[in-house]
């Protein structure tokens, strides 16, 4: 029988992983594949345009509150378009899109 106490270790060691953000590769793979524009992840987030490209480019990672509404958003999508979850290494980097940020 397993021990209890490694039981609720584990449990907690999952439970935070709810905060772990996916590859900034995989954040604008489910971008794309839903269809939508750094500025209409960056409206539904309430941050500019920039701060979605330095995400999906790995160059900064969102901060609270705007981090949990980020990761909420990128699990729905997730959840959606489950071939972009998927790290696809043959996907060319996101480059900024057009717009003032």
């Amino acid at each position: 029988m397993p021990d209890p106490d490694r039981l609720k270790q584990v449990d907690a060691l999952l439970e935070g992983l709810d905060d772990v953000l996916p590859p900034p590769r995989v954040r604008a793979q489910l971008r794309l594949a839903a269809g939508l524009t750094q500025k209409d992840i960056a409206d539904a987030v309430g941050v500019k345009r920039v701060a979605v490209a330095r995400w999906e480019l790995g160059e900064t990672n969102p901060r609270r509150p705007h981090r949990e509404i980020y990761i909420h958003l990128l699990k729905r999508l997730a959840e959606r378009f489950p071939e972009a979850a998927q790290l696809n290494e043959g996907m060319p980097t996101p480059t900024s899109e057009g717009g003032s940020g």
